[in-house]
């Protein structure tokens, strides 16, 4: 009978000290994954080095960047709350249907495909936008190959460095500067 005891006082004391130890382990992990989570990157596209004939062009190609920032973050709410700003904007200078339709849906979406597959009309939009609107300096136009299922997209970049809207920093180096825009 006084075995039993110290075999049951020897169970009770090895599970007490098991959980213990495991509370710390998991601690532990927690504290990794935050590490973790908190050294996300974020990628910043360059300033466009460009002038501008038209201010109010200049001001819809900022913001323009900041929405192809946030596609390239995969920051959902960030890439709506900038695409509303440029929906304003566009309106200011009679912008296509087509390109206000497309920022527009940007803006109220909350899903960053939704948002990616409406960023290449907003780019096509955005070029004919600034076609003869540079005073000087050069703007990029981009290419994606393997975007939507390897049709391809196009995007309008302020530097030669490749930062990839519509995958992230899955692919962020995937494309390549297919003209430039004077």
């Amino acid at each position: 009978m006084k075995n039993l005891y110290l075999v049951f006082f020897g169970i009770v004391s090895l599970t007490i000290f098991s959980c213990k130890n495991n509370s710390k382990e998991s601690k532990l992990e927690d504290a990794t994954v935050e590490n973790i989570a908190s050294e996300t990157k974020t990628y910043e596209i360059a300033k466009a080095e460009a002038e501008f004939n038209d201010p109010k062009v200049e001001a819809i190609f900022e913001v323009y960047l900041q929405v192809e920032a946030a596609l390239v973050n995969t920051d959902a709410s960030k890439t709506a709350a900038e695409s509303a700003k440029l929906e304003a904007l566009l309106k200011e200078v009679n912008a296509s249907g087509v390109t206000q339709s497309v920022v527009s849906v940007m803006a109220s979406s909350d899903d960053i495909n939704v948002q990616r597959e409406n960023f290449e009309d907003l780019s096509n939009g955005i070029e004919t936008i600034l076609k003869g609107a540079l005073k000087s300096g050069t703007l990029y136009k981009q290419y994606c190959p393997m975007a939507f299922n390897n049709k391809g997209a196009y995007w309008i970049s302020s530097s030669e460095e490749i930062l990839n809207p519509y995958f992230g920093d899955k692919m962020l180096k995937c494309g390549r500067v297919d003209s430039e825009v004077k």
